[in-house]
């Protein structure tokens, strides 16, 4: 192996110039140069495939013992090693942009999702530059590198299509190619999709046979095998990120039929069923016990009967979501075994970014919004049991029962989001690499975290930690390289402290032992009592005997317990965790929370053509007053299609025109239709239209008084009876002249929702004005500028 000529600490490397003579004529015999080479990184170096999939649970895939089949993690895994004691950090935004750090959480400013951000250092979503991204690293030694699914590391200010897109993935973040979503989750039939930084839509519809598992894992195969069709002798870091199986759980009906009637027996069954598999395949510890139940999560025996085939089918269609998932994931694995370069490729398959989801109530959820907006009363067991051969079709946006993601967790204590226990932050992961590991089908169980991938993958390819990028110092990555346990089964761990903190659930790892305390509910999002932290019951565990948290010390070591605690807050000072910070709701308002908003003031003006923007990209109209006044032209042959929409299918409101005639519908979570409509068609020629919508008040999620003018004269008046108060989508968009994605009323589809006239502008204007129900066109952009 020759050695390598780059000085690769400071990225770029620098480009350092040959000395020699130089000739005056080109022709002359002695012109001579150095050859012109590609940058690449040292020899040897692997390409690189990571899979992060969401919201899995250390119980759920086969395997690891669970009862959702998973073929092709069976297979790496018996080519491979099984990580038993890997971690993540109990929530999505913050194991990614760890993972893709190499530091912890809140030292890159993800505390929590970018939808939370505070201005506080540890929870603002800004990732320092001082700390830059594994994938640019990689790229700046010579990798190509793509991400192909998921991205909810944009601050949700940067998130409209103007970015800044330092933070996206192919702008900031290292990737040349990128091909997925920005945000938590999105529709699996009809998703919001971004090429790059540019908005597309999905190259087919459901109807057509389209899902977004299966079209991240094309772009996927067909990038892998450009790469190395054009560049053979460069190796590649892929990052495929799919939704899966993050709610809402959308997978073909074929699919989740597979599992028809294995449920049937509940969630406390289940969790016997899999720790008995558990046991067997030997992927938890002979003296591992099962974890009780806690009093928060009802028994199976205790759900009212009619709900059970409810229930068991909400499981069904997650089994067959994820194993629809593996199956694409099969699928790339494959192509890249076609190549010819599985056995130079380090495959890291990590089951899950937390634990699994219990933020879909105890019921379950036809629509997961119901729960975020405190309306989960809403689907009541009567309407769930008519709903129930839509779950997981086009019609749902659907989750199932905490008790379920408790079974999911087997056999570990509590879900996603608490921090402080195993059942948060345990996730089955395997990796391959047949030129680097020798063992086939081994058991690791040093334990491991999710900034342990960075430094491993810069280890595997010879690559130091950059001392500075672009110009800025770096500071330490905070993991620890796990390539010493590739070939050293009996090796002893190296990374042996670790903090965790989720919404004030926190917990410490220190040379086995744990200390935690749980401070928070994932499930009861609004409304509820809180502790004061100083007030949290405190546990401990021996984790050298008690894998999965079984046993509560705490009482009997009270000394040990003390040191634990002592060292979480040092660690939690170290790496800006403090203050914590339990808010939820709060939290959601840019205003309360400290965070930059996009759009100021109580008014916005939007023109034809734009869209794609996310509800933090737009004036808030929740639980206010509000109006909608947009100056359209109208061809003889009337109006029809969208002039503004907000959110889809699943809860939102909109402005159109149908058969000529004005309409304002009000689409409360997919359960209620508000409407009203003009009396008479809107006049050919250039006129405003506009929509008054009175706040009744008293509180959140109140209805309201509408009212529909034409040049302020009224022209049809209504009522909406309630209103979401929280938030409308977490994919769904504001559009101009169209709707893209679902559509709030069924009066149109996004095919046949483009405006048949033109639109000059639209104005939202929050809260009382003084228009007189008309704007003057000559005042219009005055009265905007002074609102903002």
């Amino acid at each position: 192996m020759s050695p390598d000529r780059h000085s690769r600490t400071m990225l770029p490397i620098p480009d350092r110039p040959a000395h020699g003579l130089t000739t005056y004529d080109a022709k002359d015999p002695d012109t001579s140069f150095p050859a012109i080479e590609p940058l690449l990184p040292p020899e040897g170096a692997p390409n690189v495939l990571v899979v992060l999939l969401d919201d899995v649970g250390f119980g759920a895939s086969s395997a690891f013992g669970g009862p959702c089949q998973a073929p092709n993690a069976e297979r790496l895994a018996a080519g491979g090693l099984r990580y038993n004691r890997f971690h993540t950090t109990a929530l999505c935004a913050p194991t990614r942009q760890a993972l893709l750090t190499g530091r912890n959480h809140h030292s890159v400013g993800m505390g929590s999702i970018t939808e939370t951000a505070t201005s506080a250092p540890g929870n603002n979503s800004l990732r320092p530059n001082t700390k830059a991204p594994l994938a640019t690293t990689l790229k700046l030694n010579g990798y190509s590198t793509a991400q192909f699914g998921k991205c909810h590391e944009v601050p949700v200010w940067q998130s409209s299509p103007m970015g800044p897109f330092d933070a996206w993935p192919s702008g900031g973040g290292g990737f040349e190619t990128f091909y997925g979503f920005i945000g938590g989750e999105n529709n699996q039939w009809e998703p919001a999709l971004y090429d790059g930084t540019t908005p597309i839509e999905p190259p087919a519809t459901a109807e057509e046979g389209y899902h977004l598992t299966e079209d991240l894992a094309d772009h996927a195969i067909s990038w892998v095998r450009q790469q190395k069709a054009l560049m053979p002798d460069k190796p590649f870091f892929a990052y495929f990120a799919p939704g899966a199986t993050h709610a809402p759980h959308h997978v073909p009906k074929e699919w989740a039929d597979k599992y028809t009637g294995q449920f049937d027996d509940g969630w406390d069954v289940q969790r016997e069923r899999t720790f008995a598999r558990q046991k067997e395949l030997g992927v938890i510890p002979a003296d591992a016990e099962l974890t009780a139940r806690h009093e928060e999560i009802t028994a199976w025996d205790d759900m009212p009967d009619e709900l059970k085939p409810v229930l068991a089918r909400q499981m069904e269609v997650y089994a067959g979501f994820l194993e629809h998932t593996d199956h694409h994931v099969g699928r790339l694995v494959d192509a890249i075994e076609d190549l010819g370069i599985l056995d130079d490729t380090i495959i890291y398959y990590i089951i899950g970014d937390n634990g699994a989801s219990a933020e879909g109530t105890m019921n379950g959820a036809f629509n997961e919004m119901a729960n975020f907006n405190g309306m989960a009363a809403l689907e009541t067991p009567e309407f769930m049991v008519s709903k129930m051969d839509s779950f997981g079709s086009q019609e749902s946006y659907n989750h199932y029962s905490v008790g379920w993601a408790w079974a999911m967790n087997t056999p570990l204590q509590w879900t996603k989001q608490v921090a402080s226990h195993w059942g948060g932050t345990r996730n089955g992961t395997i990796v391959h690499w047949p030129n680097g590991i020798t063992e086939k089908g081994g058991l690791r169980s040093q334990f491991t975290h999710v900034i342990d991938l960075a430094p491993t993958i810069l280890e595997a390819a010879g690559l130091p930690e950059p001392a500075m990028v672009n110009g800025v110092l770096q500071s330490p990555m905070e993991g620890t390289s796990m390539l010493y346990s590739f070939n050293e089964a009996e090796s002893p761990e190296r990374h042996d402290l670790q903090y965790f903190e989720m919404f004030g659930n926190r917990g410490i790892y220190h040379r086995g032992w744990s200390a935690v305390t749980k401070h928070k509910t994932p499930w009861i999002m609004v409304g509820g009592v809180l502790p004061d932290f100083d007030d949290d019951l405190w546990e401990l565990y021996d984790g050298t005997s008690d894998f999965s948290q079984a046993h509560d010390l705490a009482a009997e070591d009270p000394e040990m317990l003390a040191k634990l605690q002592r060292l979480w807050l040092i660690e939690a000072t170290k790496y800006n965790v403090i203050p914590l910070d339990d808010r939820t709701g709060e939290r959601l308002n840019p205003e309360l929370a400290g965070r930059p908003t996009l759009i100021r003031g109580n008014s916005q003006m939007f023109f034809a053509g734009m869209g794609r923007l996310s509800e933090s990209s737009v004036v808030s109209i929740k639980n206010k007053s509000f109006s909608v006044t947009a100056e359209v032209e109208v061809p003889e042959a009337g109006a029809n299609g969208v002039i503004i929409a907000q959110g889809g299918r699943f809860g939102g409101w909109a402005v159109y025109a149908k058969d000529g005639k004005a309409k304002f519908v009000y689409n409360v979570l997919g359960i209620h239709e508000f409407a009203t409509e003009s009396d008479t068609p809107i006049p050919a020629g250039t006129h405003q239209v506009r929509m008054e919508f009175g706040y009744d008040g008293g509180g959140l999620a109140k209805g309201g008084d509408v009212t529909l003018y034409y040049d302020g004269t009224a022209v049809g008046t209504g009522r909406v009876e309630a209103t979401q108060p929280m938030v409308f989508s977490a994919d769904e968009t504001t559009d101009i002249g169209q709707e893209t994605g679902t559509t709030v009323s069924p009066d149109y589809t996004a095919q046949t929702s483009r405006f048949t006239g033109k639109i000059h502008w639209v104005q939202v204007d929050v809260g009382t004005d003084d228009h007189d129900h008309y704007i003057d066109p000559e005042e219009r952009l005055r009265i905007a500028m002074a609102r903002q």
